[in-house]
């Protein structure tokens, strides 16, 4: 653990909390009826979800196919997860906030979310601090948290979803979008 760093969180503990966050935006955003907080909220929404997903694939998966049984499969399940997520998520970019096809796709986008988080949390958390140890999961969680800052925060629904393409190619990516969000006032969080 980096001496410098003051958290002790696990990965697990960081992911489930960036679960219950996109929770909570999923449901303000379908509690507003102003179209413009919507569509920030969303915008929002979009970066963390990419963070997240990101941070998986370059962390998360890797150590799942490493130790634990059928952990392979459990992480081709998820990034396929992931694909559809960002399929729908670039579609909700792509569509004003007070068409009837944004709510649409916002509450697609809440199932999906939510399927996956549950899917974690309920099967694959458990497993991974049953075979991981607690030290492996600090490492996995400062892992996170520094790609975190790095990744896209916009769909690319093109990208490999990969692990090599996201420790080459990501971060250039995710500087790319930043500015792009800063240039445009696109609120990312």
């Amino acid at each position: 653990m980096n001496p410098n760093t003051a958290s002790t969180q696990d990965v697990v503990d960081i992911l489930t909390l960036d679960h219950r966050e996109m929770e909570e935006l999923l449901d303000q955003i379908q509690q507003t009826t102003a179209a413009d907080l919507r569509r920030d909220l969303t915008d929002t929404l979009i970066a963390e979800v990419m963070r997240h997903a990101v941070a998986e694939e370059m962390y998360v998966y890797p150590a799942m196919e490493k130790h634990i049984p059928q952990g392979k499969e459990e992480a081709d399940h998820d990034r396929d997860e992931h694909h559809e997520i960002v399929q729908v998520m670039k579609e909700l970019e792509g569509t004003d906030a007070d068409e009837p096809a944004f709510m649409d796709g916002v509450r697609k986008l809440d199932k999906l979310l939510r399927h996956h988080a549950q899917d974690e949390e309920g099967d694959q958390f458990p497993k991974m601090r049953q075979y991981l140890s607690a030290e492996k999961l600090v490492e996995l969680g400062e892992q996170v948290e520094n790609a975190k800052k790095l990744a896209p925060t916009r769909p690319h629904p093109s990208a490999p979803h990969s692990e090599l393409f996201h420790k080459t190619v990501g971060a250039g990516v995710g500087m790319v979008d930043r500015l792009r969000d800063k240039l445009s006032g696109r609120m990312t969080g």
